[in-house]
């Protein structure tokens, strides 16, 4: 028995660094992202284009492996909490490369035209976005919920400045519509970024789930207890 319940820890353990390699990975992708958006540099983008093949191996891996696991090993409580986690931040951390993607597209038709202003806007999105995700993933690395409860707040500071994004780029919009092209550019990269947050948000959440057994989904932003503990 002893042995099996660390054959189960290693497993489990082993997923955990295949899901922060794969963090890392769509982290970085998005940082070019974002970087080849505001400044222009279409060779930037064109390789986050082609970036999205590794991120989908690891999900296909990691789902398959977590599956395997749950019908070997049948595990309860904690354990099973940390396995279907693993599956939620997973599924998160695709949808954060996928998004990535949509980013370096929306550039393509931003460097097509003379730069925007609001440009800086996206960038601050952007480092704001990409800081949720890095603490979302050492919040799953370290099993740690006060830290997720960070994350969780820091959501609606992105919302707002996604809503500056969207007002700014709006009036520019009705003011110059020879400017419509690139604006709308910029606008769908604010959502985007605006996405990657929720996401960040979601894998938060799957933190406090996997320590505590709470689920803090559609809650107010006040986060966890910070004595909050594993079973």
């Amino acid at each position: 028995m002893e042995r099996l319940l660390r054959h189960f820890e290693e497993e489990r353990e082993a997923l955990t660094r295949r899901l922060l390699i794969m963090g890392g990975l769509a982290e970085e992708q998005l940082r070019q992202a974002v970087a080849g958006v505001v400044g222009r540099q279409s060779a930037v983008l064109d390789t986050v284009l082609q970036q999205d093949g590794p991120i989908n191996d690891l999900q296909r891996d990691i789902d398959a492996h977590s599956l395997t696991i749950l019908a070997l090993h049948q595990p309860v409580a904690v354990d099973l909490r940390m396995v279907v986690g693993i599956l939620k931040v997973n599924s998160d951390l695709e949808r954060v490369g996928d998004l990535a993607i949509n980013i370096a597209q929306r550039g393509q038709e931003v460097v097509r035209h003379a730069p925007l202003p609001q440009a800086s806007l996206v960038e601050r999105m952007g480092q704001h976005a990409a800081t949720m995700l890095r603490d979302a993933l050492d919040a799953c690395a370290r099993r740690d919920a006060t830290r997720a409860a960070a994350v969780l707040a820091a959501d609606e500071n992105l919302d707002r400045l996604n809503r500056q994004l969207s007002d700014d780029l709006q009036g520019v919009m009705a003011r110059q519509p020879e400017l419509v092209a690139p604006a709308l550019a910029l606008l769908l990269t604010g959502r985007h970024l605006e996405r990657v947050g929720d996401h960040a948000a979601n894998i938060a959440e799957a933190v406090v789930f996997m320590v505590s057994a709470r689920d803090v989904r559609h809650q107010p932003p006040a986060g966890p207890r910070a004595d909050a503990s594993e079973d």
